[in-house]
């Protein structure tokens, strides 16, 4: 496998239709569970179609000799006199951390949204990503706020222990009713010789049937 190199050329450019998979699954590669459940549960493929949709010239991937080496996904948002720059989204491959990707990607982003007419940045990231902290303030952000996010367990809901009887009794039902209507759909195979035995005939009218015979 190809190791970096810092004589390697990173070029910078407008994510394509073909990158939308690999920022994709590095996206996935970065933004565990385990390490950052925010960035976890946020993000999918549906970020980077919707951001390349509707925001292309925010959407930047870093590259040498054709490997993706990272990506930065953003926005614009105009509120009445302001307009801000919003980085939603910065991965770098871990194959190339610390080699200036970020740093590129970044200062990319930021001169593009100064000439659209920005004049403020905004980016967050989950509060445990301590090297995205200190990367952020080193590039100049700063006014750290702290987002709470609260959860629940919806399985110890009252509704829910509700739910899940109401299904178990309706599942229930539905194997009764199967098993009664198999049990009346049974009919003679017209195999000569034979009779069919419905349990709803007694046996007085078997005999009656055999002796007209």
């Amino acid at each position: 496998m190809k190791t970096f190199d810092e004589n390697d050329t990173i070029y910078v450019r407008e994510l394509g239709i073909d990158d939308i998979a690999p920022v994709y699954h590095l996206g996935e590669e970065l933004f565990t569970s385990d390490l950052y459940p925010y960035l976890y549960r946020t993000w999918d493929e549906w970020e980077v179609i919707g951001l390349y949709n509707t925001d292309p010239e925010y959407c930047l991937v870093a590259e040498t000799e054709s490997e993706l080496a990272g990506f930065i996904l953003g926005t614009i948002i105009s509120k009445a006199s302001w307009t801000y720059g919003y980085i939603l989204w910065l991965g770098v491959n871990p194959k190339f951390q610390r080699q200036g990707v970020a740093d590129k990607l970044v200062d990319k982003i930021v001169a593009r949204m100064i000439e659209d007419g920005a004049r403020f940045m905004l980016v967050d990231t989950d509060p445990t990503n301590t090297p995205a902290v200190k990367f952020f303030n080193r590039k100049g952000f700063g006014n750290i706020r702290q987002h709470i996010f609260l959860s629940m367990n919806l399985s110890k809901h009252p509704y829910y222990g509700r739910l899940i009887d109401y299904e178990h009794q309706k599942a229930e039902r539905a194997g009764y009713r199967r098993t009664r209507t198999t049990i009346r759909s049974r009919k003679s195979e017209g195999i000569p010789g034979e009779i069919a035995m419905n349990p709803l005939v007694n046996e007085s009218s078997i005999d009656l049937i055999i002796n007209e015979e």
